[in-house]
């Protein structure tokens, strides 16, 4: 340490004072919420599963199921989520594991969502006791979240065997986080039923060699007529293995706890998973769970009271209710059944009219003339850090953040190439559209398949989003309502012609299910090529509308 660093330490302490420091940014490891829809609970009988993530790496291709000759390995990856490499490499080889005599073709991403079957995953990264923390160059462990998605997206049909071979996969090679030192979860989903499966890691000192498990792990199975959530928090309560058709777990899900205390077989009280294996609920989490459930099962029971009532309302934390978790049930009946759109709706939810929405914060909020006050046509629901300084506002964590997502259908009563859709949005679901992109699909648009986060490219679907998102900030009351003017129909477009493609593509099918392929990548690569014209439309419309040149400067 220099001198006059000294010296700066010595006088800051001196007067009382901490050094700034930088407020914490939102990670993609506390900003994924999945949500599940069951076949019996959703408007037009598809099982649904979804994912939101914040993370760069959004590109999107398709890679080809292939055959391998006995005793061929598979490389197991790190660095998945990188975006700042060659869109066909995966990263770093930790070790290798046996290879599938075939694997299914599968869309590849940052977290590999659904393969050619109508397989699809969702993942959501969860908090874990600091005990059982692990990191790449701490631990043995090799096998991340990502990894075992692909891998069961290549080898597996059903949620059912998924959860199984994840589960393998983890045990045996062991759970490497890849978001921070935190646990996963992953909302797993086929035609016919839904699961949910969480894993813990097991620590710094696990050896491969030692025949332990390499980590802790349970899937329960969500009721169809259920719909359920998974809020970057642990869902799973009591675990029931006399019901294999509903539960599974490692044979060290209660072990591990017992060994560190957390846990006592004589206490008498029963073992919840959440309760054990997670730390003090967070509000990023408990957010969430309460607008999912008070939203859709209103009835259920009397949920925390977070209307907003003023622009104070926010502030007032001294009256806010601090649920305990246990409110929350795993699943609940919805009082409606959910559409796609329903889970498109909620993606976007940025917790209008409750306390936790930031554009009701009391600092928007400027002179209207005649002693009143209006909200500024500056107030958005996803001020920047540097906004937030300035205006003093509280961070809330909102269910849409930004990155991409998507959500998957999935249909029994239609071919796997037909029956599954893979909607996919990029950059802030807010402000972009969703696109189908069905199963059997072969190859994906060229700007779906190019994004750098480091220098903006005309040519990027992701940065045409990125780049009217960027625009909405010149006004951004006004300048939504311009986006949402646009594409809500080009959005509503897709829908309305989804029975009319559906027709056309199981006609082909029955001829020729190499030209319903053909046909649907068409159809697919259409629909993309529509949404990254119509951004690149609106990013020269917001720049006219909008310029500060027409802001009164």
């Amino acid at each position: 340490m220099n001198t006059i660093h000294r010296l700066v330490i010595t006088l800051t302490a001196a007067a009382g004072l901490v050094l700034a420091q930088a407020p914490r940014e939102m990670r993609a490891d506390d900003a994924c919420t999945d949500i599940i829809v069951g076949k019996a609970a959703s408007a037009d009988g598809s099982v649904i599963t979804s994912h939101t993530g914040c993370g760069p790496e959004c590109r999107v291709h398709v890679v080809p199921g292939r055959t391998f000759k006995e005793g061929a390995k598979a490389a197991v990856y790190y660095g998945i989520q990188d975006v700042n490499k060659p869109i066909d490499d995966y990263g770093r080889v930790l070790g290798y594991i046996p290879q599938a005599e075939r694997t299914f073709t599968y869309f590849h991403s940052a977290y590999s969502h659904i393969n050619e079957h109508q397989l699809a995953i969702g993942e959501s990264t969860l908090s874990q006791r600091p005990e059982l923390e692990v990191d790449v160059d701490s631990g043995a462990q090799i096998m991340t979240i990502e990894q075992a998605q692909i891998f069961a997206l290549q080898r597996c049909t059903t949620a059912r065997d998924a959860v199984r071979l994840i589960g393998g996969l983890m045990t045996e090679y062991g759970f490497l986080p890849s978001c921070g030192p935190n646990s996963e979860a992953l909302c797993i989903a086929d035609p016919e039923e839904a699961w949910i499966f969480e894993v813990f890691s097991v620590g710094k000192e696990w050896d491969p060699e030692s025949g332990r498990p390499g980590a802790i792990w349970a899937a329960q199975r969500v009721p169809d007529d259920h719909i359920a959530i998974v809020p970057n928090w642990s869902v799973i309560k009591e675990i029931d293995l006399s019901r294999p058709d509903w539960f599974m777990a490692s044979d060290n899900y209660q072990q591990t706890a017992i060994e560190y205390g957390w846990w006592d077989p004589e206490s008498g009280r029963p073992f919840v998973w959440q309760d054990v294996y997670s730390p003090v609920p967070r509000e990023w989490a408990t957010g969430r769970f309460w607008l999912f459930f008070s939203t859709y099962a209103p009835h259920v029971k009397e949920w925390p009271d977070r209307s907003h009532h003023n622009p104070y309302s926010g502030y007032d934390n001294y009256h806010q209710y601090v649920e305990d978790l246990s409110i929350y049930p795993f699943s609940v009946k919805p009082e409606k059944k959910l559409s796609v759109q329903d889970v498109i709706a909620f993606q976007r939810s940025v917790f209008k009219g409750t306390i936790y929405d930031m554009t009701e914060d009391y600092d928007w909020y400027v002179p209207a003339g005649e002693g009143k006050i209006r909200k500024s046509p500056l107030a958005t629901p996803f001020p920047t850090r540097d906004m937030r300084e300035l205006l003093d506002i509280p961070y809330r964590r909102m269910v849409s953040r930004g990155g991409y997502g998507m959500v998957a259908q999935l249909r029994s009563w239609l071919p796997d190439p037909i029956g599954g859709v893979y909607w996919l949005y990029l950059d802030n679901q807010h402000v972009s559209s969703y696109v189908p992109i069905y199963a059997g699909v072969q190859e994906i648009h060229p700007a779906y398949k190019e994004y750098d986060p480091g220098r903006f490219s005309p040519t990027s679907a992701r940065w045409a989003i990125d780049f009217v998102d960027n625009l909405l900030y010149l006004k951004w009351q006004e300048a939504i309502r311009d986006v949402r003017a646009v594409r809500d129909p080009l959005e509503a477009a897709f829908f309305a012609e989804q029975s009319d493609t559906d027709s056309t593509a199981l006609a082909l099918y029955r001829k020729s299910p190499r030209r319903a392929k053909e046909y649907l990548t068409g159809y697919t690569r259409d629909a993309m090529e529509k949404s990254h014209r119509l951004f690149t439309e609106l990013r020269a419309q917001l720049i006219t509308d909008y310029t500060n040149n027409n802001q009164g400067l």
